[in-house]
């Protein structure tokens, strides 16, 4: 999808917020999306993401969900998402909505996995998985659950970015991508509902794995051939995926109530004897620990036997 305007901003353009009066100067560009984009701004040695849109009603969605949110976090140790919302003047003459968010430090899910190994896959799905039942449990569908929207930080945290599909539950979801689309699938409608998201990670799940044998799928079928059922060839297929297929056939065919119930589903996966050293190892950073406690250990009782 393409944005609703096409100028861009160089780096070192300092932006001044109409009302708030507030500077930021623009690092680069971070992503776009259907109704706007998302800059790296610094103020006061201090960076965020600044998300500028065409339309304030549009834009003003947004910062209805991303409100809600953080006050579903009250009392919680984390930093709040929404930092402040104002209008600019851009070189053009008119004046644009943003919103400043606190920018997360992080790669993108794709690039963190090929980096840090797909070991990681796992661990990283369940905390996606935790992402999504907060925004269900505020009544909230995310809708364009992709690659794309997934950042990764340390240990696999995960934070979700572009809220742009957010959408309230019952509603038609408001900005999707076709290839995790349900209703692309003709596995359901287009109506927001927790199943939507889920379907979608599942989608997520196979590209990560099998992202070329996808691309071929979907340009090989007739749209009245595309069903879940295709999808799970592929995972079948998969070695990793394989042990998750009964998982991913829930997921893919509605069969969980919400995040919660799948996210419970996938810990149990994770936890199933048997699964460690093959869909589940566990990660690098985790063996090189036991290999020092080790170390640490065998040291420890050489000395003590000495003396």
């Amino acid at each position: 999808m393409t944005t609703s305007f096409e100028w861009t901003l160089p780096r070192g353009t300092i932006i001044k917020g109409k009302w708030r009066q507030n500077s930021y100067r623009v690092e680069r560009l971070l992503g776009e999306g259907a109704n706007g984009k998302v800059f790296l701004v610094e103020r006061q040695r201090n960076w965020f993401a600044m998300k500028i849109g065409a339309d304030t009603v549009d834009l003003q969605s947004e910062v209805n969900v991303l409100q809600s949110i953080a006050k579903q976090r009250t009392g919680s140790r984390s930093e709040p998402y929404l930092v402040e919302v104002d209008d600019m003047r851009a070189s053009d003459g008119k004046e644009y909505p943003f919103y400043i968010m606190r920018y997360i430090r992080g790669a993108t899910l794709s690039d963190y996995l090929s980096k840090q190994g797909m070991d990681w896959f796992p661990v990283v799905g369940y905390s996606l998985l935790g992402k999504l039942a907060e925004l269900h449990d505020g009544g909230w569908t995310f809708g364009d659950v992709k690659v794309e929207n997934v950042l990764v930080a340390d240990y696999g945290r995960v934070e979700l970015v572009d809220f742009g599909g957010v959408t309230a539950m019952g509603k038609s979801v408001r900005q999707f991508t076709e290839i995790y689309d349900r209703g692309y699938w003709n596995a359901g409608t287009r109506t927001a509902d927790a199943r939507y998201d889920l379907f979608s990670f599942g989608v997520l799940c196979i590209q990560l794995h099998e992202s070329q044998r996808l691309a071929q799928l979907t340009s090989a079928l007739l749209p009245q051939n595309r069903t879940p059922e295709e999808l799970l060839k592929l995972a079948y297929a998969n070695p990793r995926l394989k042990p998750l297929s009964g998982w991913l056939n829930k997921a893919l065919n509605g069969g969980f109530t919400d995040a919660r119930e799948a996210s419970g589903s996938w810990r149990q996966w994770m936890n199933r004897p048997g699964q460690r050293g093959h869909a589940t190892p566990a990660p690098g950073w985790m063996k090189g620990l036991f290999v020092a406690s080790a170390a640490l250990l065998a040291t420890t009782i050489y000395w003590l036997l000495r003396v």
